[in-house]
């Protein structure tokens, strides 16, 4: 594998902003094991509250959140698990109509990358990425796997089936191709400081802090002497798909618009994009 880094100004603000919503899905065997609720069930036990709270994110959130966009012209790259495009058609081609990126997410979250061999992995990327095109019309090019943990072959599997861009990658503040022999992927930089899940879920922070983060971000930009980055703002659709949820990001969306000097909105198909530009 090769690695290729460039600059990547183009006359743009500094801090490069995509949106993101993840759009996930367990199987019928399967539940979250990070819940609101906390305590853990003991082993062997399905959580069935844990898996309602999950099926909000389809049932309702990703409405919610998809209604929000467009009163704001945001494009976002929606990552989706396989299962939850197999089983909401209709909401994968709303998402699609309405000029977002339908992007692959594995087939559901316990099918994570790490634990899979050569072959299976494989498989696993080809289903849903079938499964994403045949309810959109659209083969999706950009991919984050379950818990943003690849294995070692990820980024070469996925280089190899197709997709321009993935984004389990935490290494930098700025897009960089890999090249595997014949194929290149653009490795996103996937920032982690503007995510509700670990934001609030895990560390129960109220949605404010995740209003609050990113204003003392930009306000402070200056003081590390404003360097060029790309920053996440992600939310999941069974989490703030909610209205406290909601009501915390149009908070955070409209603070961002409000400091055009120091942020623009962007999405990771253009990023991927500008960098792939620059292989020409």
């Amino acid at each position: 594998m090769h690695k290729e880094s460039h600059a990547f100004r183009e006359g743009r603000p500094p801090v490069n902003v995509s949106v993101n919503v993840m759009l996930e899905g367990w199987g019928d065997d399967e539940a979250p094991g990070l819940g609101p609720m906390g305590n853990p069930l003991r082993a062997g036990v399905l959580d069935l509250q844990a898996r309602s709270w999950a099926a909000y994110g389809p049932e309702k959130g990703a409405w919610r959140l998809l209604d929000l966009l467009a009163s704001r012209n945001i494009k976002a790259s929606f990552y989706t698990s396989g299962i939850v495009a197999e089983r909401y058609p209709g909401l994968m081609r709303e998402i699609a109509q309405a000029g977002h990126d339908v992007c692959g997410h594995s087939w559901t979250q316990n099918t994570l990358p790490a634990y899979l061999d050569h072959e299976a992995e494989l498989a696993d990327i080809q289903r849903c990425t079938e499964v994403i095109r045949s309810a959109t019309g659209t083969s999706p090019v950009g991919w984050i796997s379950p818990r943003c943990t690849p294995s070692a072959a990820t980024s070469e599997l996925l280089a190899q089936s197709g997709y321009r861009w993935h984004a389990d990658i935490f290494d930098t503040d700025l897009p960089y191709s890999m090249r595997f022999g014949d194929h290149t992927i653009v490795a996103l930089p996937f920032s982690m400081e503007i995510n509700d899940l670990p934001m609030s879920v895990r560390y129960g922070n109220e949605p404010s802090a995740f209003v609050a983060s990113v204003k003392h971000t930009l306000w402070n930009w200056h003081r590390i002497g404003s360097p060029e980055v790309c920053l996440d703002v992600t939310v999941h659709a069974h989490v703030y798909g909610r209205p406290a949820g909601a009501i915390a990001l149009i908070e955070t969306l409209d603070f961002i618009a409000s400091c055009p000097d120091i942020a623009s909105y962007t999405s990771h198909a253009e990023l991927a994009h500008l960098e792939a530009s620059r292989r020409r």
